[in-house]
Parts: structure tokens; sequence; C-alpha cells
């Protein structure tokens, strides 16, 4: 795993080395020392596994109480991937960083305990595993309305495909 900084620094883009031969290929998705070392000693308690078609847009969610680290990778298909810093006392508090993922790409994404996090489908369909170090709680769930106008996330929105919410997305609270 090769680890580089985004413009949030504590949000990493995580390099997977792929093998390819006639036979297909290989990737090592996930090594705990060399994630320890870099990001620090986080376990992993759960897998998720979101299956969502072109123009899903999904978040932004949160976890104020046993907030959760988030390790975001694609399985089949393309998204724009976001975070949003929402830590009290962080330098980038209020600020977003956004990111292509792809099954064409051997990189995933690391989202630190602190931060929203949101993703749309720019793909037919696209399978997003994310590991997460907290356990998913609905009644500490918090949701940030997606377009909030304070937060200028510049999502690359597709003219063609119309633009599927939840409810609860699309009635969520703008934060400021």
């Amino acid at each position: 795993m090769h680890l580089t900084s985004l413009n949030i620094p504590d949000v990493l883009l995580v390099h997977h080395l792929c093998y390819e031969d006639e036979r297909g290929s290989f990737m090592e998705l996930f090594r705990h020392e060399a994630f320890r070392q870099r990001c620090g000693d986080f376990i992993f308690v759960q897998d998720n596994l979101s299956r969502s078609r072109q123009g899903t847009l999904r978040g932004l969610h949160y976890q104020q109480e046993k907030p959760q680290g988030k390790l975001v990778q694609i399985i089949t298909g393309a998204i724009f991937d976001v975070a949003v810093d929402l830590r009290e006392g962080s330098p980038t508090r209020g600020q977003w960083v956004g990111q292509l993922l792809s099954d064409k790409e051997s990189s995933a994404l690391w989202i630190p305990p602190g931060f929203a996090h949101g993703f749309y489908v720019l793909s037919e369909w696209a399978h997003v595993l994310y590991k997460c170090t907290d356990y998913y709680d609905s009644r500490l769930e918090r949701t940030l309305n997606w377009s909030d106008p304070t937060l200028e996330i510049a999502w690359p929105l597709l003219e063609n495909a119309p633009l599927y919410l939840s409810d609860k997305d699309r009635d969520a609270p703008f934060w400021q």
C-alpha cells in the first residue's frame, strides 16, 4: 500500500499494487501494519457494501457520537467520493475533498473519524465496499444536505441521468 494525502491531509488516497498476468489480476486491499503506521491504530469492526445506480447520491452521513472512520473501495463502477471535515478545532473544519474512485484504478479512500461522507454514482451501477472503525447506529446518524451552499461541493452531476436521493438525504439540514 502507498498512501497519499489529499487537500485535507488526514484524508488519504490508498494506492494498491496490482499484479496482472494472463490469468487476471491480484491486489492486496489492506495490510494493517502499513495502515497503522500512517493512519493510526484503528480497528475495522464493520464492512458495508452499497449497490447503487447511476445518478444516485448518498450522503452526507456521519455520527457525532461514535464517529466512523471509513476505508472506501470500489468493486465495480465509478463514483465521486466526498469527505467533509466536521472535527472541532480542525484547521480544515468545514472544508471538503472529493476523489474519483473506480474499478479501473487500484485505489481506495481513507476518511478518518469526524468527517461526513457521501458519494455520487457516475457509472451505470457501482458496488462500493467500505470498512468502518465503529458500528453504525441509526440513533446516532446525522446527515448534512448534499447541496449546502456554505460547503460549495462541486458534485460532477451528469446531465443525462436523473438524480436519485433518499428522502433523508433530500430533506437533510444545512450545516450552518
